[in-house]
C-alpha cells in the first residue's frame, strides 16, 4: 500500500511539472497612480502637455520591450465593446486620445499606444468595480495603528505626485518608483494586513461600499480587508478566464498600484503562471 501511494505521488508530481512546463503563462503587472487624476489645473500637470506626453512615450517604450501578446486593463468585461470601438477610432487615426472622455487615463495613454505599436487587437477589460476606499475605515479599537500606516504612505506618495504635477519628477520615474517591491509591499500591508487589528467600529457613512453585504462591526477591520480581497479575487478570476479564452501566453496587466500586491500573491500560487517583475523593464 505504501509503495502504491508513493508511486501515485511521484506520478502526479511528474504530471504537474510537465503540465507547468507546457502551459506556463508569463504575466507582468504595472501599477499606476491613475493618470487621469494627475491634472490639478496647472499646465505642468496636464497629461497632454508636450513634456508629459514625452514621458509617457518613454514609459510605453520600456513596457513594450516585454512584448506582451495581451494587454489587460482596469475596465470591466461588459465595457469591452465600447473600448474596442474607441480603440478602432484611435488606431485608424479618426480620433486622438485627447478626443476621448477618459483619454488621459493609463488605459488609453499606455494601453492604446502599446496595442497599436505592437499590432494587438486592443486592450482587454478585467476589472470588477466595487467601490471601496481607505476613507471607509474611520473608527474602532486600535484604529490608530491603521491611521499611522496610512499617514506614512501618504507622506511617501503625495510629495512624489506633487513633484510630477510641477514637473520636478517625470511620470516615468514616478511609475518606476511606485512599482518597486518595497512600495508595493507598503500599500499591500496597509490594505490587507493592518486593518485586522481594528475591532468594535463601523464604516464611515460617507464611504462607498455595497450596503447589501452584511457587516460584523465587532470585526470591522477584517470586514474592510474582505471587501478589498473580494474585489481582487474577481479581477483575478477575470484574468484567468480571459487568458483561457484566447490562449495568450504573455500578459501585461495595467492596473491601479494597490491591486498589484494581492494579485501577485494569488498568481504566485498558480503553477500555470510565471510572474515577471516590471522592475526588470523600467
Amino acid at each position: 500500500m505504501n509503495f502504491l501511494l508513493a508511486f501515485l505521488i511521484i506520478s502526479l508530481t511528474s504530471f504537474s511539472n510537465k503540465q507547468v512546463q507546457e502551459e506556463q503563462v508569463e504575466i507582468m503587472f504595472v501599477g499606476f497612480d491613475h493618470l487621469s487624476q494627475m491634472d490639478n489645473g496647472a499646465e505642468s500637470s496636464n497629461i497632454f502637455s508636450k513634456k508629459k506626453q514625452k514621458e509617457i512615450q518613454q514609459l510605453t517604450k520600456k513596457l513594450e520591450a516585454f512584448q506582451p501578446d495581451m494587454l489587460m486593463v482596469e475596465l470591466e468585461p461588459q465595457e469591452q465593446k465600447s473600448i474596442d470601438s474607441l480603440f478602432n477610432l484611435y488606431k485608424t487615426g479618426q480620433q486622438s486620445l485627447q478626443d476621448f472622455e477618459n483619454g488621459a487615463g493609463e488605459t488609453m495613454q499606455i494601453g492604446f499606444r502599446m496595442a497599436k505599436d505592437l499590432q494587438l487587437p486592443g486592450v482587454v477589460g478585467v476589472n470588477y468595480y466595487d467601490s471601496t476606499s481607505q476613507s471607509l475605515l474611520k473608527e474602532g479599537k486600535n484604529i490608530e495603528i491603521f491611521q499611522e500606516a496610512l499617514k506614512k504612505l501618504q507622506q511617501t506618495a503625495r510629495p512624489l505626485k506633487q513633484k510630477v504635477q510641477t514637473n520636478e519628477l517625470s511620470i516615468y520615474d514616478y511609475i518606476k518608483t511606485m512599482n518597486q517591491p518595497e512600495f508595493i509591499d507598503l500599500t499591500h500591508h496597509l490594505i490587507f494586513n493592518l486593518p485586522a487589528y481594528i475591532q468594535q467600529g463601523k464604516f464611515s457613512e460617507k464611504g462607498n461600499y455595497n450596503k447589501e453585504i452584511p457587516i460584523n462591526n465587532e470585526y470591522i477591520g477584517a470586514e474592510y480587508i474582505s471587501l478589498f480581497y473580494n474585489r481582487n479575487l474577481k479581477i483575478y478570476s477575470n484574468i484567468l478566464n480571459k487568458q483561457l479564452e484566447t490562449g495568450n501566453k504573455k500578459l501585461l496587466v495595467i492596473i491601479g498600484q494597490a491591486h498589484v500586491g494581492v494579485l501577485q500573491d494569488l498568481v504566485e500560487e498558480n503553477p500555470t503562471y510565471k510572474i515577471t517583475s516590471v522592475v526588470d523593464y523600467l
